[in-house]
């Protein structure tokens, strides 16, 4: 009996010891078993972190990517910042480095350009509107680290620029106006009070939205209806209604 109680308490304890193993145990003397190998060997003793941090990164990843790729939006100057086929900034352009130049903690030094897709090709331009455009990106390029340079900074900045061949970001405008239009498509409504009466406020007590109409036959002056609350004028508050 006693053999088998300690045959049982050092089961116990050999379990114990193992579930205590975790993703750190190692022996470092060269002495005895590794039991931790041994463990490490049978089971995963990171379960479930090992796999919860895969599929957040599956996760993330890839909307890591989009922000990314909005950051890179926001760092581009489209074709519409210059004036066409030059290398003159316009106003919004001037705008819109500014807006760069001032972001906290600092200004990031890397800079994006669309390529001149404003030079369009033609038949008598074909064979050589791909330099024109390489050479309107340089001049664009220079006009703006030109431009960036005289921007206050305390701490300098050495801009670089990339040419890239981004879409412009927006929406369809006709979808845009279709929601306008459709806006006032049908509209009505009014805030009611409890018993009906458009009203101000929420309750019934609220301030009459509406001009009473004109008395009818019968009606005192300004009264909302004939035999009305005030008695025979049918005005709200009394024979002279205040018609509101």
């Amino acid at each position: 009996m006693n053999r088998m109680i300690r045959a049982a308490t050092v089961a116990a304890l050999l379990t114990s010891g193992l579930g205590s193993v975790g993703c750190v145990h190692t022996r470092g003397d060269g002495g005895g078993a590794d039991l931790g190998g041994c463990y490490r060997n049978a089971v995963d003793p990171c379960y479930p972190e090992r796999y919860q941090h895969a599929a957040r990164q599956a996760v993330i990843g890839p909307f890591a990517q989009q922000v990314h790729n909005g950051y890179v939006m926001n760092q581009t100057i489209y074709n519409y910042y210059f004036e066409p086929g030059t290398d003159k900034l316009t106003p919004a352009g001037l705008e819109k480095l500014d807006s760069l130049a001032r972001v906290r903690p600092a200004a990031d030094p890397k800079l994006y350009i669309q390529t001149a897709r404003d030079i369009l090709a033609t038949p008598e331009n074909a064979d050589k509107v791909a330099t024109m455009r390489d050479e309107l990106n340089v001049k664009r390029a220079q006009a703006i680290i030109k431009y960036m340079n005289t921007q206050p900074s305390l701490i300098a900045t050495a801009y670089e620029v990339f040419v890239h061949d981004p879409v412009v970001p927006g929406i369809n405008a006709e979808f845009a106006a279709s929601a306008y239009r459709g806006s006032a498509r049908g509209y009505a409504g009014s805030i009611s009070g409890a018993a009906g009466i458009g009203a101000l406020g929420t309750g019934g007590g609220g301030g009459n939205l509406f001009i009473a109409p004109a008395p009818a036959a019968g009606g005192g002056p300004g009264g909302a209806a004939p035999g009305g609350p005030g008695g025979p004028g049918g005005g709200t508050t009394g024979g002279g209604g205040s018609g509101y």
